[in-house]
């Protein structure tokens, strides 16, 4: 049982080459780039300033890099979970947008309906949604009353995690627009469970140059 009054932070990673190139990530581990890092410094000022409790990441690189620029800031150690990795998305990996498109058209169709889709026979948005949400959750209910638990992760397994959270039914989660690189989302708990406060909060806007696009 979550405390009273806990909040749920979900940050994405900085900027990467492959998000520039809007080339499938996935489960590959791509560091970040110096720009990505500039990112992450800039929003773990932002994010240090909500005095959170607790920090836990994908263990990728470039979540875990961008983590620890908060650890950094608040003293707070990183635990890092595999289960917060982003899409696994297999024969999608490491091709651009066009690419996908071109190779995979009716795939990718199919996916932005909202159907059930193993994009390039990875896993379902609901099998990402089974790995991630639960250890969010099992991490939140360590907080103290009106704590602050910050998730770092990737932009599909965010959405999927957040659609999970509130309720959502899995065709749905495409109506939760993407998180631009460093930007994140506010979960907070209502008198019916998790509410949705903030969304792609962090920076003025920018395009969305990730996964769940």
């Amino acid at each position: 049982m979550t405390s009273p009054g806990c909040r749920i932070i979900l940050w994405r990673h900085g900027q990467t080459a492959w998000n520039l190139e809007r080339r499938f990530q996935g489960s590959t581990d791509i560091e970040l780039t110096d720009t990505g890092v500039a990112q992450a410094r800039r929003a773990a000022r932002l994010l240090a300033s909500l005095k959170p409790d607790a920090i836990v990441a994908s263990d990728l690189k470039r979540a875990a890099a961008t983590a620890n620029e908060l650890a950094a800031l608040t003293g707070l150690a990183v635990t890092h979970e595999q289960g917060l990795q982003e899409t696994y998305a297999g024969e999608w990996q490491g091709l651009t947008h066009d690419e996908i498109i071109a190779r995979f058209g009716d795939q990718y169709a199919a996916w932005k309906r909202g159907e059930s889709v193993r994009r390039g026979g990875g896993e379902l948005e609901t099998e990402v949604a089974d790995r991630a949400a639960p250890i969010v959750l099992r991490h939140a209910e360590k907080l103290p009353e009106n704590g602050t638990l910050v998730v770092v992760s990737h932009g599909g397994t965010i959405r999927t995690t957040i659609g999970r959270l509130l309720g959502l039914e899995s065709h749905h989660w495409e109506g939760l627009g993407g998180l631009s690189n460093c930007c994140w989302s506010v979960l907070g708990q209502g008198a019916r469970g998790w509410r949705l406060l903030e969304h792609n909060a962090g920076t003025l806007p920018e395009p969305v140059l990730g996964d769940d696009d």
